[in-house]
């Protein structure tokens, strides 16, 4: 069954993304229960934010789960990328990003990088960076695996990455790795501007695909922008997608109704009998 989840922000730096709950982990925890989501992703400064044994006890408390965590301070905050022509910068990411893994396999939830990726820098040939690239993630994969869990590498739309902005060139870098513990993250806003068909590219890279974001073309809960949700989530349901549609969107008009509207067309879309025809 394919499942719910909205995103929580901790991150002061990060308060204009597209986070649907903000800064009250308990009070973002216990509405995202009450609305009947199934998980929640979150975003913390660093590992060491939240401790584990009391977010095990918010956890249990609202019998949610956590779906995944993301990296994204390490480049807001720290300015840290797996791409930086630096070494020394490049070894504090993958520390950082490691340490993201450590605290998520503990809750059995993957960590995604997503703006850790970095950019080609001025100067760099791209060849280089695609190799900073592939260690990186290469490192991370195998640490994750031995965690348990997998490691959720994101393809970004070409405003926030010049390195790979669609998920079937996500497919074909992280295939040509050794590893086979990284997943891509269906980002459906960042698909919107990158696809020539979202439903079609689901369907193509099928089971590399380990975690979805849910928001609208214009990055609004879905249902509030001009996305094609339907074929998508058959695209979903023909790949046995099992993972989460988590609502990474802007908290618009706020974030009460943001989530609200999101469960609204996650049970539209996932759990009706029409919502699929396969």
């Amino acid at each position: 069954m394919i499942q719910s989840a909205v995103t929580i922000a901790l991150v002061p730096q990060l308060k204009t993304g597209p986070w649907i709950f903000w800064e009250n982990l308990e009070a973002g925890i216990s509405k995202a229960a009450q609305l009947g989501f199934d998980g929640v992703e979150l975003f913390t400064p660093a590992a060491d934010s939240i401790e584990p044994s009391i977010l095990k006890t918010l956890l249990e408390k609202y019998s949610i789960s956590l779906a995944a965590v993301g990296t994204g301070a390490g480049k807001v905050i720290k300015g840290l990328t797996l791409t930086d022509p630096n070494p020394d910068v490049r070894k504090l990411a993958i520390t950082f990003i490691t340490d993201m893994i450590n605290f998520g396999a503990r809750f059995n939830a993957p960590a995604i990088i997503g703006s850790m990726q970095g950019n080609v820098a001025a100067g760099v040939e791209r060849e280089r960076t695609f190799e900073w690239l592939a260690e990186g993630l290469s490192a991370l994969a195998t640490h994750a695996e031995a965690k348990g869990v997998p490691l959720i590498y994101e393809p970004l739309n070409r405003y926030e990455t010049n390195l790979i902005n669609t998920l079937t060139d996500g497919a074909g870098f992280i295939q040509r790795l050794d590893t086979r513990n990284i997943k891509l993250l269906a980002d459906l806003f960042h698909m919107n501007i990158e696809e020539e068909s979202i439903p079609e590219t689901i369907r193509k890279v099928g089971p590399l695909i380990g975690h979805v974001h849910f928001a609208d073309s214009n990055r609004r809960p879905v249902g509030m922008g001009h996305t094609s949700i339907p074929e998508i989530a058959e695209a979903l349901y023909q790949i046995n997608y099992t993972g989460y549609v988590s609502a990474e969107a802007f908290p618009w008009p706020n974030p009460d109704e943001a989530a609200r509207q999101t469960i609204r067309a996650y049970k539209q879309f996932f759990t009706t009998a029409s919502s699929h025809t396969s």
